[in-house]
């Protein structure tokens, strides 16, 4: 390389860093959007509330969220990647949007990696596994034992075809090498009547709809889905400890941008983020809900979102799940 080259070459990195740095210090120029694919009031919509109430002090901007709910996600994914990629427009991304709808609807209208830059992944929230006491299972290993010697007898409820609690059976089934019977309900409310009446004899769900009922003795908690324990439930063990390991899952939430948001915009949200997770405050609202807080970088959230991707294409394609 000839002087001249070197010195063209170094201009050029020089700018780079300018410009992002430039953008870094401009940013945000006027209120942030943040787009929440589900209705207010449930776990999702709480964390980007409580995100986005700290996220605007952060900023200097206000940080509104938007709720876009509807088709499991797949209406409030389809605003956000059609938004500008300036970095008013922010997004929260999930198991749902950004892990099994890909891999599960036809004609999907975002592609998950395509029309989305990674900012942070902001907490993962294992499900719990819980029982109805008829069924004779304390434990993962004799709830295998009882599906192995009943196979197809043990009815599992879910939330809706699909959505995480019924993925979560499903890569129970295929790890454990048993089947279990699905029975997909309209939402959380009606799957928890019938199982603790003793219609359906299992479900693996959100670790604070359940712990109610777990106290009151109606439904017996089993086992939780995280690679660790909760500090919320630290009694309760994983799955994976308690005779299958390697199993881990569960729903997460992570901020994600319209693809070509400048890098500066994407870094300062993201050490942002980071800093508003870990704070003492956020974990402990976090923890209060058995929701772990983890806030990353955009590379370590990407990588997340590609392994999701991975994992559920396998999981769907082995239990030859369909969405009618």
């Amino acid at each position: 390389m000839n002087l001249l080259s070197f010195g063209s070459l170094a201009l050029a990195i020089l700018a780079s860093g300018w410009a992002t740095g430039a953008v870094a210090q401009s940013y945000p120029s006027k209120p942030v959007r943040f787009i929440v694919p589900f209705p207010p009031g449930g776990g999702n919509d709480t964390i980007a509330r409580l995100v986005a109430q700290k996220l605007s002090l952060a900023l200097g901007q206000q940080v509104v969220v938007d709720n876009r709910p509807g088709a499991g996600g797949t209406i409030g994914a389809e605003a956000a990647a059609r938004s500008a990629g300036d970095g008013h427009t922010l997004f929260l991304a999930g198991v749902a949007t950004h892990g099994i709808n890909p891999n599960l609807r036809k004609k999907l209208p975002y592609d998950a990696l395509k029309d989305f830059d990674a900012v942070s992944l902001i907490a993962s929230a294992p499900l719990l596994v819980v029982a109805h006491p008829s069924l004779p299972a304390r434990s993962v290993k004799e709830l295998v034992a009882v599906a192995k010697a009943r196979p197809g007898q043990i009815n599992y409820a879910s939330n809706g075809a699909g959505g995480s609690s019924h993925l979560a059976v499903e890569l129970f089934d295929m790890m454990a090498g048993v089947r279990l019977t699905h029975v997909p309900y309209k939402g959380l409310v009606p799957a928890l009547t019938d199982l603790m009446s003793g219609e359906v004899q299992v479900m693996f769900s959100s670790a604070v709809a359940m712990l109610p009922q777990v106290k009151a003795g109606r439904l017996r908690a089993i086992a939780m889905t995280g690679a660790k324990r909760s500090p919320a439930i630290p009694n309760i063990p994983t799955v994976a400890e308690s005779g299958l390991p390697g199993y881990e899952t569960g729903s997460w939430y992570g901020v994600v941008v319209p693809a070509g948001t400048p890098k500066g915009a994407i870094d300062r949200l993201s050490k942002d983020i980071q800093t508003i997770v870990r704070s003492s405050e956020v974990t402990a609202r976090l923890n209060e809900e058995a929701v772990i807080p983890v806030g990353s970088t955009p590379d370590v959230f990407d990588r997340h979102i590609r392994f999701e991707l991975a994992r559920w294409a396998k999981v769907i394609k082995a239990g030859k799940i369909e969405l009618e």
